[in-house]
């Protein structure tokens, strides 16, 4: 069953940069990319821990902060032989709203 979520504005987050969010059990990292795409992938890196949140972000990766672990977040598969992280669909709504569905 698919749960829809509204997180707060995406204002709240600046241009190439991400946001962990608390979405039940789960934490969630929200990133708004330079192209003004929105995506959404687990927060914790599995490697150790990292916060994905505070990593480097382009248009098509994010870089985990601790041991520079590689992410694509449009899979979630790791170009650096970690496990994968979870993609979750992230649009936002015409109130500029982030609504995430898990």
């Amino acid at each position: 069953m698919t749960t829809r979520h509204r997180l707060g504005p995406l204002e709240e987050i600046p241009i190439g940069e991400g946001r962990a969010y608390a979405v039940g059990d789960l934490m969630i990292a929200v990133f708004r990319l330079r192209d003004g795409g929105v995506r959404a992938v687990s927060a914790v890196c599995p490697h150790a821990g990292g916060p994905l949140a505070d990593g480097l972000v382009d248009r098509r990766v994010v870089v985990c902060p601790l041991h520079q672990h590689t992410f694509d977040l449009g899979t979630g598969c790791s170009a650096t032989g970690q496990p994968p992280l979870t993609v979750y669909p992230v649009v936002v709504d015409h109130d500029g709203r982030i609504v995430l569905e898990v």
